[in-house]
């Protein structure tokens, strides 16, 4: 290789390294949002102010009588299909989830066998049908690894309905 092209090819780098620079320079003088660019201290975005009543600010009441009232069982067992990746239905069977036999008024955390995390170990009291209402919108909530959620009221009230069935001994929904 003879100087000629040593040069060439540390003239291509240099010239490509002041190219960047200088993008770089002028996208920020541009589009800068650094305090001292371009913009100086001026704040790039504003404030919205949004008028709300106090009474959409608290949250709402959720009638689970009517809800559950609603639910389906046979559109539950198809919910629970999603389900059945993780957990089965059959007692003393733990997948990567554990067995959701009778789920539906057992205790928090107290399947035998299963490697719970430290949310659930350490949650107090049972399953009832409200609680695993709001775990099926947001397990991570409650501590849980599960990364699965269900946004449709309709889904969660219909896959209650089928996990109290699920073992044959039902609580009342309400």
């Amino acid at each position: 290789m003879s100087a000629t092209e040593i040069n060439k090819i540390a003239g291509a780098v240099i010239g490509a390294f002041l190219v960047y620079l200088l993008l770089n320079f002028a996208s920020h003088q541009i589009y800068g949002t650094s305090p001292g660019g371009h913009h100086g201290d001026e704040a790039l975005a504003f404030a919205v102010e949004i008028e709300s009543d106090s009474d959409e600010a608290e949250a709402e009441e959720v009638d689970f009588a009517a809800i559950f009232a609603a639910a389906d069982v046979a559109a539950g067992e198809k919910v629970f299909k999603k389900c059945a990746a993780c957990h089965a239905g059959e007692e003393g069977v733990n997948k990567v989830g554990p067995s959701l036999y009778r789920v539906v008024g057992r205790d928090i955390g107290s399947v035998a066998g299963f490697n719970y995390s430290a949310g659930l170990t350490d949650a107090e009291g049972n399953w009832d049908p409200q609680k695993i209402y709001a775990f099926l919108e947001n397990p991570k909530a409650f501590g849980s690894a599960m990364s699965v959620n269900y946004k449709k009221s309709a889904d969660r009230a219909n896959v209650i309905a089928y996990l109290n069935e699920v073992g044959g001994a039902p609580v009342p929904l309400e």
